[in-house]
Formats: structure tokens, sequence, C-alpha cells
């Protein structure tokens, strides 16, 4: 009986010291499956910028016209525009950094006339300037760096009626309209059957197009897409 005793409390024993083990070990799972190694890197520290440019009559007959009405009054015409300069991982962003959420109106007349509209410049910054590390007046003044660097196509200028393309050729069109930038540097996406946006990729310096496997896997696959005539 002594010797099952001793056998026993060596069991309890050997199972007591395992217990804290698998109880500690499921939070520290859950801890890291929470914390994104990206948040850690802090404004400032990213690899390079997606400037997205999008197809406003799509976004205005989705109903974005509610939130941003001076981008989708009619008679404005509107085509390509920017919709925001992101700071980019080589595998995934951040988003909504540490910093003062309102730029000011000095800061705002930095981006008059780049964006369609004021909230949504308020609303670029916030999520996506305030990440970049910068001030918001050099945030904008980039935002219009990189705006500027883009040529648009002709094609796509002004048209006068809606048109149909394939993905790729959006995609040849923009190459062709600007000599350094290559396949592999450029998606274009679309919704619900139609031309969403293009999103092209730039160094942090703004100077050079530039590689970006994750932006162009989330390109449009759609043999061919609807174009929106502008408003």
């Amino acid at each position: 009986m002594f010797k099952q005793s001793i056998f026993v409390g060596a069991v309890l024993a050997l199972l007591s010291l395992f217990a804290p083990i698998g109880v500690m070990a499921e939070p520290e799972r859950e801890r890291s499956a929470a914390i994104d190694p990206a948040e850690a890197r802090g404004a400032g520290s990213f690899d390079f910028y997606v400037l997205t440019l999008s197809w406003s009559p799509a976004f205005c007959a989705s109903g974005g016209g509610r939130e941003y009405r001076s981008q989708c009054e009619p008679g404005l015409g509107k085509g390509f525009v920017t919709h925001g300069l992101w700071p980019q991982y080589e595998h995934g962003f951040p988003s909504d950094c540490d910093g003062a959420a309102t730029p000011s109106r000095m800061a705002l007349d930095h981006a008059a006339g780049v964006y369609p509209d004021e909230g949504l410049a308020r609303h670029e910054w916030r999520k996506h300037g305030r990440c970049s590390g910068k001030s918001p007046s050099d945030y904008f003044l980039d935002v219009r760096r990189a705006t500027q660097s883009v040529t648009i196509p002709a094609p796509f200028e002004r048209p006068r009626e809606a048109q149909s393309f394939a993905p790729l050729d959006i995609q040849r069109a923009f190459i062709a309209a600007n000599p350094r930038l290559r396949p592999g540097m450029l998606a274009v996406t679309c919704r619900k059957g139609a031309l969403q946006d293009v999103r092209i990729c730039l160094s942090r310096d703004l100077r050079e197009f530039r590689p970006c496997p994750e932006i162009v896997r989330s390109a449009c696959h759609a043999g061919e897409i609807s174009v929106p005539a502008p408003l």
C-alpha cells in the first residue's frame, strides 16, 4: 500500500508539472495571433507606396456620392481620381497609426485639387497618411507628386460614353503611357463587373515605379469589365 501511494503521488506530481504549461500555452498562442507584426513597426517604417487611382463614375454609381457629394455632382466629368497614397509592407499594410487625426486647414490646402473631395482627403490622412511618418502638409504634397508622376492613358481622359475593356488591356494602356512602368508594378481591380481602380506601386521616395507581388495578386481576373462614362 505504501508503494502504491508513492506511485500515485509521483503521477500526480508529474501531471501538475504539465498542467501549467498547457494553461499558459493557449493564451500565448492567442496573443501571437492577435498581434499583427506589421503594426509593431510604427509610423514611417514601411517598404513602398501604392498610389490608388479610382474610376470615379463606377464609385459614384455604387453609391459613393452619398458620402462624397462634390465628387459625384453631374457635369463634373471626372474619370480617374486620386483615391489615396498608401504606405505598404511587402506583406500587409499599416493603417490608423498614432498621430493627429485631423489635418490643419493649411495642410488641407495642399490637398486641394488632388483629391476629388476634401472629406476623402481627411479620411485618407486618418487611415493611411499618419502611417507615412510625415506631417499632414508633407504627406499631401507627396500625394500630389505621386499623382503627377502618372500619365492617364488617352482613352480614359474624358470618354464620352461607356466602354468595355479587358483588365489586361487597361494595364497595357497605363504601361504604354508611362514608359518606366512594367507588368508586376500595378494592378487593375474591379467590383461587380466594373472597373474599380488602378493601383500603382512606387518607391518610398516616389522616384521610381517598383514591383509589388502582393498588390498584383489582388488584380481583377474577369475577362472583360465595364468602364462607365463620366457623369
